[in-house]
Order: C-alpha cells, then sequence, then structure tokens
C-alpha cells in the first residue's frame, strides 16, 4: 500500500499524513524534509543558494541521519528549500530515494505514506491513493504565522504571506515535477476544516479507494 499526499505549504499534510501513518500502520517520509535538509546544509555552508553545482553535490550526499538535524523547520530553511528543490539535479538525486522508501516499507509496517510536492504526479504516479491537500492562500497563511509565533519568532502576517506567495509561486512553475494536482487525485479543501475532520474525510476516501486497508 502506498498512500500519497501532495499539496501546498501549511495545507495540513503532514498532519494528515503522520495521523493517517499511525492509524494505517504505514511507514511514513515527509519528503519536504529531503529538500530542508539540503537547504540546511546550504545555509550552513554560506553556500550560494544559486550555486547549482553545490546544492546538487549536497543533495547526493544526503543520509537519513540528515533528516534528524535541528532546524529544519526554520522559515529561512523552508525558503532556502523551496529554492533548492527547483534545482532539476537536486530533485533527480533525491527522487530515487523516495522511491525506494515509498516501495521498500520499514520492517513491520504495511506500506507507505509520502507527503510532498509531487508524489502522485512523479514519485509515485501508480500509488492506489492520491490525495491532495489544499487550503486558501490566506488560511494557510495565518496558519504559519501562528506556527512562527508559537516558536517565538517575531513576524508580520504580511510579510509572511508574501512569503506563502512567493513560495507557491516558485514550487507550480518550476520546470521540473512541479506542484499540481494529479488527474486522480481527490482534492480535500482545509480552509474550514479541523484535523479531526480532515483525517475523517482522508479514511473514507481511502476505503472507497483501496477497501483492503481494512486488514491493516
Amino acid at each position: 500500500m502506498i498512500i500519497a499526499i501532495d499539496g501546498p505549504a501549511a495545507a495540513g499534510k503532514g498532519t494528515l499524513a503522520r495521523h493517517l501513518a499511525v492509524e494505517l500502520r504505514l511507514a511514513y517520509l515527509d519528503t519536504g524534509l529531503l529538500y530542508r535538509a539540503v537547504g540546511k546544509k546550504v545555509l550552513s555552508l554560506g553556500v550560494d543558494l544559486e550555486d547549482i553545482a553545490r546544492a546538487e553535490s549536497i543533495s547526493k550526499a544526503l543520509k537519513p541521519a540528515d533528516l534528524e538535524i535541528d532546524g529544519l523547520r526554520a522559515d529561512d530553511v523552508a525558503q532556502a528549500a523551496s529554492k533548492v528543490s527547483a534545482i532539476p539535479g537536486v530533485r533527480a538525486a533525491l527522487l530515487e530515494f523516495q522511491r525506494s522508501f515509498a516501495k521498500s516499507p520499514l520492517k513491520g509496517k504495511k506500506g507507505s505514506i509520502l507527503d510532498g510536492r509531487d508524489i502522485g504526479t512523479v514519485v509515485c504516479p501508480d500509488a492506489p491513493v492520491k490525495l491532495f491537500v489544499t487550503a486558501s492562500t490566506e488560511v494557510r497563511a495565518q496558519r504559519r504565522f501562528k506556527e512562527l509565533q508559537d516558536r517565538g519568532s517575531t513576524v508580520i502576517y504580511a510579510r509572511v504571506l508574501e512569503d506563502m506567495n512567493e513560495r507557491d509561486a516558485r514550487d507550480s512553475s518550476r520546470s521540473v515535477a512541479p506542484l499540481e494536482q494529479a488527474e486522480d487525485a481527490v482534492k480535500i479543501d482545509t480552509s474550514v476544516m479541523d484535523a479531526e475532520a480532515v483525517f475523517e474525510t482522508a479514511m473514507g476516501i481511502i476505503l472507497a479507494a483501496a477497501p483492503e486497508v481494512n486488514v491493516f
């Protein structure tokens, strides 16, 4: 069983994927962490975000342990991740990592669930279940604003909204694997839904598309 979840930043796909992974006993990979880890290393090394060769080299050397380093959720890392993810060589280097995870579930798991930007379109186009989780830009910006405030960051909503729009444009317009809804993905708009409602909606979609998950 492979469940692919795509969608823009702060739409709630990570929260949903983690909940589903626990409920269905699936291995979970937040593929965004791969790009955040690359972005974090680029920033830590003082490498120019426009240095394609260095970004590609860093991505090729990425190890699972790199997904555990501190600071991956920082906003500057998120912005760096969005920029390096637009580099074709970086995406190519991380593609096999993602596909291997999807096809070889961790010991004791019944399958895999991955969330990101191009899981249903590029990474796992044959996944039996595909979800596209989204929300209005304003709602997503408000969620990110609150998240940053809760971490103690001094932020301005207008700036968070501007960053969100820039990131959406970058993710949707890149030449390789742009953010888009797969033709056979089911869309879930979380703008006016809480996490539990999103989970129940997703479970209904999953059970309809893949009844065999009942045996999990």
